[in-house]
């Protein structure tokens, strides 16, 4: 050991401490050595000084070492307590290392070489130990802040659920009570457009006309975050049929024609195979209508020339998939419009994501378009450039008849 220790040793018998302390220098330990006659003045200096380790004879005047030991131990000491014997009885042994002593030793067995071995043990042991009750201590409280932290997350994640049932019940309340008078006002505008109230003027026709397209979009937009909330909170409930995805790409171009042929945009629906009518998914047809009309919407808003096409391909499964699956239907809506940045795909399909174009809507389109297709077990990317147009990729599972 190179370092110093402070060493008590406590012994009536000025001989007998004598030996102690000659063996302990002849040890080669550094030690500064305290001395004690009696097991009173051993414990006042037990209270007030801090030693390494202490030497206690057996037999002292006032008591034994035994009593001295309990005494000793009650005072929470971290140090090791050695006590040293005139005889070799075990019973006295057993009761010493009972009372809480770290080791003993007969008087007649006194050497610098026992004494620094039981010097070195003594002290390595009472080390481990106390290293031994903090590692405890340290596991103990850290278990205890792992117990604090799982009840405040459990707390945080309980408001979070009554905080996201508030806002799905908000929601709902919220679309609920716009749907109702939007619908009613288009049903007005139908109405005086038709002259059931009045006969109209031209301008008088082309106003209603205005405000009737101002409340088709405020409904849409409705309807458009009623359906995300459904898929948001899982409460969206899918009719799953045979869907031809021909016919519905065709249902989609001829809806959008009028709007495609009013921007003098050619808007086409084509095929990558012989047979498209064989191309199939097991999905909801309404919703995947959705979907498609969505993208081929919003490419005919953003594009002010040339064309908007639909493809639809058949996409082989990879390695990794042929165990699970046969394949992919792949649909394909390319524009030659604005185009988008790098930026802006990676957040194109996220709730809320506007675009700097002036025609940009609520950022809930595309953010629907995603749900629906992920609710298929598909897959959606897009690829673009500023100023060349986008191409939106969705992939579906196919269905074999």
């Amino acid at each position: 050991m190179d370092e110093t220790l402070n060493i008590l040793i406590v012994d009536d018998d000025e001989i007998d401490r004598m030996a102690v302390r000659r063996a302990l220098i002849k040890s080669g330990i550094n030690v500064v050595i305290t001395e004690a006659a009696t097991c009173a003045e051993a414990l006042t200096l037990l209270r007030t000084e801090l030693f390494d380790c202490t030497f206690v004879d057996y037999g002292l005047p006032d008591q034994n070492g035994l009593e001295l030991v309990r005494s000793a131990c009650l005072l929470d000491l971290k140090h090791p307590l050695v006590v040293l014997t005139g005889q070799g009885d075990e019973r006295i042994a057993v009761e010493l290392m009972q009372a809480g002593a770290t080791d003993y030793l007969p008087k007649s067995q006194i050497s610098p070489e026992t004494l620094a071995q039981i010097l070195r043990n003594a002290i390595r042991i009472e080390r481990a130990e106390r290293e031994a009750i903090e590692t405890s201590k340290q596991i103990r409280q850290y278990n205890e802040l792992l117990l604090q932290q799982n009840h405040d997350l459990e707390q945080q994640r309980a408001q979070i659920e009554i905080q996201n049932l508030q806002r799905e019940d908000f929601i709902a309340h919220l679309t609920h009570d716009l749907r109702t008078p939007l619908v009613a006002a288009n049903l007005m505008f139908k109405l005086f457009a038709q002259e059931a109230f009045c006969p109209l003027s031209a301008e008088m026709h082309e106003a209603i006309s205005a405000m009737n397209r101002s409340n088709q979009n405020l409904l849409e937009l409705v309807n458009t975050l009623l359906e995300v909330n459904r898929y948001e909170s899982g409460n969206k409930s899918l009719t799953l049929t045979k869907c031809n995805m021909w016919e519905i790409m065709h249902a989609v171009v001829e809806e959008l024609q009028p709007l495609a042929q009013y921007k003098s945009i050619d808007l086409a629906a084509i095929s990558g195979i012989p047979d498209p009518q064989s191309l199939k998914i097991l999905g909801d047809c309404l919703e995947i209508r959705r979907a498609i009309s969505n993208l081929v919407g919003n490419a005919l808003k953003f594009t002010e020339a040339g064309k908007v096409e639909l493809k639809l391909d058949f996409c082989p499964a990879t390695t990794d998939e042929t165990a699970t699956m046969n394949g992919w239907v792949s649909i394909d809506i390319q524009d030659t419009g604005l185009g988008m940045s790098e930026q802006e795909q990676t957040t194109i399909f996220q709730r809320f994501r506007t675009g700097t174009h002036r025609q940009a809507g609520s950022g809930l389109g595309l953010h629907l378009v995603a749900r629906i297709v992920t609710a298929h077990s598909g897959t959606i990317t897009v690829t673009s450039q500023p100023g060349q147009g986008s191409l939106f990729k969705i992939l579906l599972p196919i269905h074999h008849s």
